[in-house]
């Protein structure tokens, strides 16, 4: 769930510390990402709410997802396990992987009306080239875009 709503990298998830949660601003801080740069995401209210659930029940210390060794945060084939294990479970047939769940957020928020700038930013990518490989995907409303021609008054004659 939190892969999904912050569109974070599964080597980012399983680093994350119990502090990197902001709460209050709901931001999630991801430090030493993918080309040693931090950043700042999303914390969505449900993701929010079902983190509190998990702090309850857990109560992590060094790590947010720690494994059994409380030293040690939980690895990526454990996050991927997981993942198989949900898509069994909800009968997904459809050939995903851990990381299609960063890919829909991206494309999801481009669906509806988020600035690739600021999606580019939220993913922490270094160059707007790598965030524009979302933009191929979503074409569910392009049949909803009006031509800029529809909006000027034409009068027969000019025809």
């Amino acid at each position: 769930m939190l892969i999904y709503s912050a569109g974070l990298r599964v080597s980012e998830v399983i680093k994350l510390k119990p502090q990197d949660i902001d709460s209050q601003r709901k931001l999630v801080y991801i430090e030493s990402a993918k080309g040693r740069k931090d950043r700042y995401t999303l914390l969505s209210d449900t993701a929010l709410k079902t983190l509190r659930n998990y702090w309850g029940k857990y109560k992590p210390k060094k790590w947010l997802f720690q494994s059994q060794d409380k030293e040690r945060h939980i690895t990526t084939r454990t996050v991927q396990r997981i993942f198989e294990s949900a898509c069994e479970r909800s009968l997904i047939k459809k050939e995903v992987s851990v990381h299609s769940l960063r890919h829909s957020f991206a494309t999801h928020l481009l669906e509806q009306g988020t600035d690739l700038r600021y999606i580019q930013e939220l993913l922490g990518h270094k160059s707007s080239k790598t965030t524009e490989i979302y933009t191929h995907v979503s074409n569910r409303d392009l049949g909803k875009i009006k031509s800029p021609l529809d909006n000027i008054k034409v009068v027969k004659g000019d025809l």
